[in-house]
């Protein structure tokens, strides 16, 4: 994968780069800001209005709009409000960890002397930085929207040079856009889409990492298609695949791929508008890239706080693999094929259990457009026991067990244990023989029906399937004499004899035998 990021400091940068931010993280679920208070609507309202850039205030437009009105639109929000200090909150507003890189790129510029401006540029940032908290509650979100936020955030993103009031203002809006009521409206705002879509373009990383959260919210809203649709040209698509592709700071990779994934996982209709030109400028092979490149560092560093971006991406090429129109060219990769075989044949997959599910509902995806893959896959006894070993950590995912149980089907089915030599033949076997507690509580939790087995839908089940298969394999083993047998080192692979006398018996019995 290129990157066109400035690499100085890369010390200093390494010990920084994966501190999560220390203020304003992106809005936890709703029900988290259950509370039965809110602070007084003058005081919000009050903030609202020190955010107004200077040249609008003597707007005379403004005024008329009702940005500067001097009573404050209070309708519907609740009586039991407590009032905050008069400078409450101004502590915490100040605690910001600046600087997470900037994107080297065509205008990069430096902004440092921006961030820490004049003395009204302060006062914005401790007004804006409280709104961004306050804007994580719906009924606070409510009354910021009814006494216009939007118009004054939008002005500040239309006139500001700071990239700091920049990514205020878009974390605020970020913060407000998961409130469905409150999101809705930002499409509603004349120009704010359009405003909000060209901060893509923007060289600083955090500002970047709050325009991608506010588009990613957006997408996936009712309104998602008046966002699809301002997305859709090739100049906006080709600035977001750069971003992914170029970024260094992890939590700009997340944003940016999640916005990928967003798309991918929209309704239809915002599907439609926005992945063919997605596609056609290079959005599957940018993926494996990066998953190559995550893959590269794992192997290299085992970073924890990249494993999560190991799965995202996983995650938004699983999304890929099952939209018809664009599997083929996901299934075909060959690099990604032999990333996603040493995923599921690693001997360690508890810090990334997550990654390794993902990567076995690809694998069942692939295998059911390319079905050839099975032939090679099932001779690779490695990779099958590997399959077995994901399935605990998949126990409470029901299409995650679905998928695994399909591709070990699949490549049982193409196993001929009548032409393999005893080594093989003994090699297999000590895989199955030592997933028999694994077996045993799956067919316990999953019983077959012994009245229905010899009907066609139960015959297909996939679990119906894998037991016969292990049963046929069990009892070639039973036949083979001794001698044969015994020309297999013992310390190679392990056989439990009454291991495989009970799992014979388990799985006979499952499939009728």
């Amino acid at each position: 994968m290129s990157n066109s990021f400035p690499e100085e400091n890369e010390e200093e940068e390494g010990e920084q780069e994966f501190q999560p931010q220390t203020h304003h993280p992106s809005a936890p679920p709703h029900e988290l800001f259950d509370i039965s208070t809110t602070v007084d609507p003058s005081y919000v309202i009050s903030l609202i209005r020190k955010l107004i850039p200077s040249d609008v205030k003597d707007d005379e437009t403004a005024l008329q709009s009702g940005l500067l009105c001097e009573e404050p639109n209070t309708e519907g929000v609740a009586d039991n409000s407590i009032s905050m200090p008069e400078n409450g909150g101004e502590d915490e507003a100040m605690e910001y960890s600046e600087n997470y890189g900037k994107v080297d790129g065509p205008g990069a510029t430096n902004d440092n002397q921006n961030r820490g401006g004049s003395k009204r540029e302060e006062t914005w940032e401790e007004c804006g930085c409280i709104l961004w908290d306050l804007a994580a509650s719906e009924d606070h979100a409510q009354l910021m929207v009814q006494n216009f936020i939007y118009d004054v955030l939008l002005a500040n993103l239309v006139v500001s040079q700071s990239s700091r009031i920049t990514e205020i203002s878009l974390g605020i809006i970020g913060n407000l856009a998961c409130h469905e009521i409150s999101r809705k409206q930002i499409a509603s705002t004349n120009g704010l889409v359009r405003v909000i879509v060209d901060q893509l373009f923007q060289d600083d990383v955090p500002c970047l990492c709050e325009a991608c959260r506010v588009v990613t919210l957006c997408l996936q809203g009712s309104e998602g298609v008046i966002w699809a649709e301002a997305l859709q040209t090739e100049q906006i698509l080709s600035r977001t695949l750069w971003i992914a592709e170029n970024a260094l700071n992890p939590l700009l990779i997340e944003k940016s791929v999640g916005l990928l994934l967003a798309v991918l996982e929209s309704q239809q209709e915002v599907a439609d508008i926005v992945l063919p030109p997605l596609v056609k400028l290079g959005l599957s092979g940018l993926l494996i890239n990066l998953l190559a490149f995550e893959m590269s560092k794992f192997r290299g560093e085992r970073i924890t706080e990249r494993y999560s971006l190991l799965d995202l991406i996983l995650r938004t090429i699983e999304a890929l693999s099952i939209i018809d129109d664009y599997s083929q060219e996901i299934c075909q990769n060959k690099e990604l094929l032999e990333i996603l075989k040493e995923l599921i044949k690693l001997p360690d997959k508890i810090e990334i259990s997550s990654s390794c599910i993902t990567a076995a509902v690809l694998i069942a995806n692939i295998l059911s457009d390319a079905k050839d893959l099975a032939s090679e896959l099932s001779q690779d006894f490695n990779f099958l026991q590997g399959m077995f070993d994901v399935f605990p950590f998949a126990s409470h995912d029901t299409e995650a067990q679905n998928a695994i149980w399909s591709t070990i089907a699949r490549l049982l089915k193409l196993v001929q244990e009548n032409d393999m030599s005893p080594p093989m033949l003994h090699h297999l076997v000590s895989i199955l023989s030592g997933k028999l507690d694994l077996i045993e509580d799956e067919l316990l939790v999953h019983q077959l029906d012994h009245r229905t087995s010899s009907s066609s839908s139960a015959k297909t089940d996939d679990r119906f399937i894998v037991t016969k298969r292990i049963s046929d394999i069990l009892t070639i083993w039973k036949f083979l004499d001794d001698e044969k047998k015994s020309t297999v080192s013992m310390e190679d692979y392990y056989i439990n004899e009454e291991d495989v006398d009970k799992l014979l018996s388990q799985c006979c019995k499952a499939s009728s035998c």
